[in-house]
């Protein structure tokens, strides 16, 4: 009798599954969070909306027409299953639907994020690759060292470092980033310059760091130390052998900065006064706009959670040795 065909396993078919699920249930809890903390956040948005000379009246009938007045729990049930239909309902700020403002901030937030990464991220990884090559090294120290440093500046104190150096004294940039009306790709260029410095000095450090170990990781394997033996250079050994087999690790973490990018840009878009999608999640919380807030939250979580499964995606297909199986697994 003829063994039946052993099933092949099919690991990104698996992967694709099982990060699915785990990423349904981080967004679950995120929504949770999120719903949570708007409605915890101090005050009340019918005041908020109307005004301190409001009357009892008056703020009855806003939360009534809002559904403030409804329990908490029906509230958040109705707000997940408008949001998973797209709708994320209407400003209590303006009145406009949430997605109409939200569009053209979150295309401002990734200008901003694209411009700084094409800087970032091959000064970055360049330099975590000659930090590798250059081990122990005086330049390996100093790399190490603003690195150190620039980790532990606050991303606003590099933001007003830079206003005060290049706006105040200097003259250059503006220190508010206003969209131009006019001006082409010059007055784009200025308005960008001083967010996208500060992007760049705040994620470069952590960047350049973990593309440094992950080749450092790769120099400690058992063909590369007898690729030493053989007298290979090490600048060789790196450009040629580790390199490829830590793109996979490269990859991971230039996606990963992308995202992080996405995230920082809260703090920068507010020292500059760049209308972005952080500037707007902050402004709302000032204003009580609960669906805003809401939206912004959201779709800050669903951005890192979809950036970090892409970047595992291309992390086992590009390295063939993660599609593998163990065995006697």
């Amino acid at each position: 009798m003829t063994a039946a065909p052993r099933k092949r396993p099919a690991p990104v078919r698996d992967f694709i599954v099982s990060r699915g699920i785990s990423g349904a249930v981080s967004l679950f809890i995120v929504t949770l969070l999120v719903f949570a903390g708007t409605a915890l956040l101090p005050g009340d948005a019918a005041s908020a909306l109307l005004g301190q000379n409001a009357t009892p009246a008056a703020l009855e009938a806003i939360r009534r027409n809002l559904g403030l007045d409804q329990p908490l729990i029906w509230r958040y049930l109705a707000w997940v299953g408008h949001a998973l239909q797209g709708d994320f309902g209407v400003s209590l700020a303006s009145g406009r639907p949430v997605t109409e403002i939200l569009l053209p901030r979150l295309g401002h937030s990734m200008l901003l994020a694209s411009v700084a990464a094409v800087f970032l991220l091959p000064f970055a990884i360049g330099g975590g690759i000659a930090a590798a090559i250059w081990q122990d090294s005086w330049f390996d120290r100093l790399l190490g060292f603003t690195s150190m440093l620039f980790l532990a500046m606050p991303a606003f104190l590099v933001g007003y470092i830079l206003i005060y150096a290049f706006a105040v004294r200097l003259g250059w940039f503006p220190s508010m980033s206003v969209l131009p009306l006019f001006g082409g790709a010059a007055a784009w260029v200025k308005i960008l310059a001083l967010p996208v410095i500060s992007l760049v000095i705040i994620g470069q450090a952590h960047t350049m760091k973990l593309t440094r170990t992950a080749i450092l990781a790769v120099l400690a394997t058992d063909y590369v130390l007898m690729a030493e033996v053989k007298g290979i250079s090490r600048r060789r050994i790196i450009l040629r052998h580790a390199l490829p087999n830590a793109l996979s690790s490269i990859l991971s973490i230039s996606i990963l900065t992308v995202a992080y990018l996405i995230v920082d840009v809260v703090v920068v878009e507010i020292v500059f006064s760049y209308p972005g999608l952080g500037k707007l999640m902050v402004d709302s919380v000032a204003y009580r706009d609960l669906t805003v807030v809401q939206a912004c939250g959201l779709l800050f979580a669903l951005i890192f959670i979809g950036m970090n499964f892409l970047a595992d995606l291309l992390a086992l297909l590009v390295n063939p040795r993660q599609r593998v199986p163990a065995r006697g697994v």
